[in-house]
C-alpha cells in the first residue's frame, strides 16, 4: 500500500509495506493456533526489545492505558508518586494518579528544559515515594530525559523507576537489564509504550514491561481498583496466548510481530545512532529557515522536535500549506499552541529531510 502523504507528526508514523502486508493478512480467531504462534513470538520479541526475562504485557489500548497500567499496578491508594515532568505528557500522570487517590508530587521544568537531577535527589530525601515516573522523551516539547543521571538517584532512594517510552521505545534503548551507575540493583522497573511511534504500526496497542521488583509491588497491593488494566488478569494470556481474558486485536498483533522483526534485525544500537543523527539533521535544516527548536541540542530528543516559528509565520497557514503539498506536521500544545509546530523524525530517513527541505524552499519563495 503506497503512502499518499509524508506523515511527519510525532505519531502515528508512516507504515512500511511489510507491516501493511501483515496488517492485511486474513483474520484468524484469537485462539487459532496460527494466531497464537504469532502472538507468542511477538511477546518474546517484546522481551528482547527491553532486554528482560521478566513479564511483558501487550494489550488492546493506547499509550494512556499503558500509563494507567504502569501506575495502578505499582502504587496504591494513599501512597506517594513523584512525577518528573518535561512537558504536557509528564503532567498527564497527575490526573491519572488523582483518579486512583494516589498522592502525587510533580517536579516540572520550564518547557524545553530538563528537571535538575539534584532537585530530584533533594525531593527524594525529604519524602518517601513508592515510585517515580520519567518521560523518556516528551511528545509536547521534544525534551529527552537523562536516564543515566536519574535512575541511580531514584533507586538509591528505594523507589520504583517507571519510564514512559511512548515516543522513545524502539528508537532509544530502554534496557531493563542495564545496571545504571554500575550498581546491579539500579535498574528500570517499568517501561510503558504504545505501538504507533518508533515501533511503526498503527495506533491500538498498549505495551508495558515489568521487572520482578515491580511484580512484587503488584502482589503486595492485593486488590487494586482496576479490571482491564490489572496485569494479574493478563498474566495467563501472556504466558499462553491461547488463554482468553479479552479479545486481542488480531491483525494489529500480526503487524506488531512484523514490526519487531524489523526493529530487532536492525538492532537498537544502530537505530538509536540513526535517530540521533537524523534528529540533529532535521533541526539544523530548520534553523536555516529561521526556525528555532524549543529544546537545545543537549536535551533534544532524537525522535521528534518542537519548532518555534519565526515572527510573521501563522501556524494554521503554514501547516495548511505543507498539507496541500502532502506533508503533515503537528501543531503544538498548551501555551505553545499557534507558536510552534512538532515534527517526528520517522523511519523514512534522509529522503524525508530532502523532501521537507524542498517544500520549505518553495514556501520561502512564495
Amino acid at each position: 500500500m503506497k503512502n499518499q502523504e509524508l506523515l511527519l507528526v510525532p505519531g502515528p508514523t508512516p507504515v512500511v509495506d511489510e507491516i501493511y502486508e501483515a496488517l492485511a493478512s486474513e483474520t484468524h480467531g484469537h485462539t487459532d493456533p496460527r494466531f497464537v504462534a504469532i502472538f507468542k513470538n511477538a511477546i518474546e520479541q517484546t522481551k528482547k526489545l527491553f532486554n528482560t526475562n521478566s513479564e511483558v504485557y501487550v494489550v488492546a489500548g493506547s499509550g494512556t492505558l499503558a500509563m494507567e497500567m504502569a501506575i495502578v499496578n505499582t502504587v496504591g491508594k494513599g501512597e506517594r508518586l513523584l512525577v518528573i515532568s518535561h512537558g504536557y505528557f509528564g503532567d498527564r500522570f497527575t490526573p491519572l494518579a488523582n483518579a486512583f487517590d494516589i498522592e502525587v508530587e510533580v517536579l516540572q521544568s520550564a518547557w524545553g528544559e530538563r528537571v535538575d537531577p539534584q532537585l530530584v535527589a533533594e525531593t527524594l530525601k525529604m519524602k518517601t515515594f513508592k515510585a517515580v515516573t520519567i518521560t523518556h522523551a516528551d511528545t509536547s516539547t521534544g525534551v529527552m530525559s537523562d536516564l543515566e543521571a536519574l535512575v541511580p538517584i531514584i533507586k538509591e532512594a528505594g523507589a520504583l523507576v517507571i519510564v514512559d517510552g511512548v515516543v522513545a521505545t524502539a528508537a532509544l534503548k530502554e534496557d531493563m537489564s542495564k545496571a545504571y551507575g554500575g550498581n546491579e540493583a539500579y535498574k528500570i522497573d517499568v517501561v510503558l509504550t504504545g505501538s504507533q511511534k518508533a515501533i511503526g504500526i498503527p495506533p491500538g496497542l498498549a505495551i508495558i514491561a515489568v521487572s520482578e521488583q515491580a511484580l512484587a509491588a503488584r502482589e503486595a497491593l492485593g486488590s487494586i481498583p482496576a479490571y482491564y488494566a490489572d496485569i494479574n488478569c493478563w498474566r495467563g494470556v501472556m504466558d499462553n496466548p491461547a488463554t482468553y481474558f479479552a479479545t486481542p486485536p488480531v491483525n494489529l498483533i500480526y503487524a506488531y510481530d512484523a514490526a519487531l522483526k524489523i526493529v530487532l534485525t536492525e538492532g537498537m544500537e544502530t537505530r538509536e545512532t540513526r535517530h540521533i543523527a537524523f534528529g540533529k539533521a532535521v533541526r539544523a535544516a530548520l534553523r536555516s529557515y529561521g526556525m528555532t527548536p524549543l529544546a537545545n541540542e543537549y536535551v533534544a530528543a532524537p525522535t521528534l522536535s518542537c519548532i518555534l516559528y519565526p515572527e510573521g509565520i501563522e501556524d494554521g497557514a503554514f501547516r495548511t500549506s505543507l498539507a496541500k503539498r502532502g506533508i503533515i506536521v503537528a501543531g503544538s500544545l498548551a501555551h505553545l499552541t499557534g507558536k510552534a509546530f512538532r515534527i517526528g523524525h520517522n523511519i523514512w530517513g534522509i529522503q524525508q529531510l530532502r523532501c521537507l527541505n524542498k517544500q520549505l524552499s518553495r514556501l520561502e519563495r512564495h
